[in-house]
C-alpha cells in the first residue's frame, strides 16, 4: 500500500507553485516537444503546423477543461457562484474537458490555416501520450481522483482509509501506451494509426475505471445517468479511434523515421 503524502507548495516570491500545476505544465511541455520531434522524425517530415497550434490547442484545452469541470462535473458551483466562475479557468479543471476543447480548437485552427490533420495525427499521438502521463502524475501528487474503498495493492492511504487514486492508474496506463506508440513508430506506420491505437487503448480502460471513483466524499465527481461526463467522451475517444484504424488499413504506411528536414522558425 501506498502511503499517503502531501508535497508542500514551493514559494516563489508572492506565488505558490504546487506538484499538479508543476507537473501539468511540465506535462505540456514536454508534449509539445515530443510532438514536433515526432513530426519531423517520422511524418509529415514538418514541424511547423504542431509549433504554430501549440498554444492554442492548449487555451482550447484549458477552457474546454474548466467548462466541464464546472457544467459537467460540479455544476453547483455555478448555481451558488453564478456564470462569473466560468471566466476563472484556474478554479478547476478536467482533463477529458480539456481533450474536447483541444480537439476542436484543432479542427477549427487547422480548417482555417489550410493544413491537414491526418499527416500529422501519429505525431500528435506521440507528444500527447507521454505528456499526459506526466500531467496525470500531478493528480496523484494532489490526490484529486480519490477511488472507493479498497485493499489492492496500489491503494493510498488516504487519511479515511485506503482508496484507489485514480491519478496514479491513469499516469500507469497513459505511460504504458506512450510505451508501446513509441515501440510501433519504430517501423513505418499509416497516417492516424498510432492515434487510433492511442485513443482505444485510453479510452476502453478508462471507461471502466471511472466506475472505481469514490462517491462517498464531500466533494466527488458529479454523474449523468449514473456515467462520469469522461465516460460519455470514451465512446467518442472509441469511435474515433475505431475509425482511424479501419481508416488505415487502406493507407500506406508512412515514411521510415529518419533525419528531420524541417523545422519552424
Amino acid at each position: 500500500m501506498i502511503p499517503y503524502f502531501q508535497i508542500p507548495p514551493l514559494h516563489v516570491g508572492p506565488l505558490e507553485l504546487h506538484a499538479f500545476g508543476a507537473l501539468s505544465a511540465l506535462g505540456i511541455y514536454v508534449g509539445a516537444r515530443l510532438a514536433a520531434r515526432a513530426a519531423r522524425v517520422y511524418e509529415p517530415r514538418d514541424d511547423r503546423a504542431l509549433v504554430e497550434s501549440s498554444v492554442w490547442l492548449v487555451v482550447g484545452g484549458v477552457l474546454g477543461g474548466h467548462l466541464m469541470h464546472v457544467l459537467g462535473y460540479h455544476p453547483e458551483i455555478l448555481r451558488q457562484d453564478g456564470l462569473g466562475v466560468l471566466l476563472r479557468v484556474w478554479e478547476g479543471q478536467s482533463s477529458m474537458g480539456g481533450l474536447v476543447g483541444a480537439m476542436i480548437t484543432l479542427l477549427v485552427l487547422f480548417k482555417v490555416r489550410g493544413w491537414k490533420i491526418l499527416p500529422n495525427l501519429n505525431a500528435f499521438a506521440l507528444g500527447l501520450a507521454p505528456g499526459w502521463a506526466i500531467a496525470r502524475l500531478g493528480c496523484f501528487a494532489a490526490h484529486d481522483h480519490p477511488g472507493v474503498l479498497t485493499s489492492f495493492p496500489l491503494a493510498v492511504a488516504f487519511p479515511e482509509g485506503a482508496r484507489h487514486d485514480l491519478g496514479l492508474y491513469e499516469a500507469i496506463l497513459l505511460g504504458t501506451l506512450a510505451g508501446v506508440l513509441y515501440l510501433l513508430a519504430r517501423k513505418p506506420r499509416p497516417q492516424g494509426m498510432l492515434m487510433g491505437v492511442l485513443a482505444i487503448g485510453y479510452g476502453v480502460p478508462r471507461f471502466f475505471l471511472d466506475f472505481l471513483r469514490a462517491s462517498d466524499l464531500p466533494f466527488v465527481d458529479g454523474r449523468i445517468f449514473g456515467l462520469t461526463p469522461a465516460q460519455y467522451v470514451t465512446f467518442l475517444l472509441m469511435g474515433i479511434g475505431t475509425w482511424l484504424l479501419v481508416r488505415s488499413r487502406n493507407l500506406p504506411a508512412a515514411q521510415a523515421p529518419g533525419t528531420p528536414v524541417r523545422h519552424a522558425a
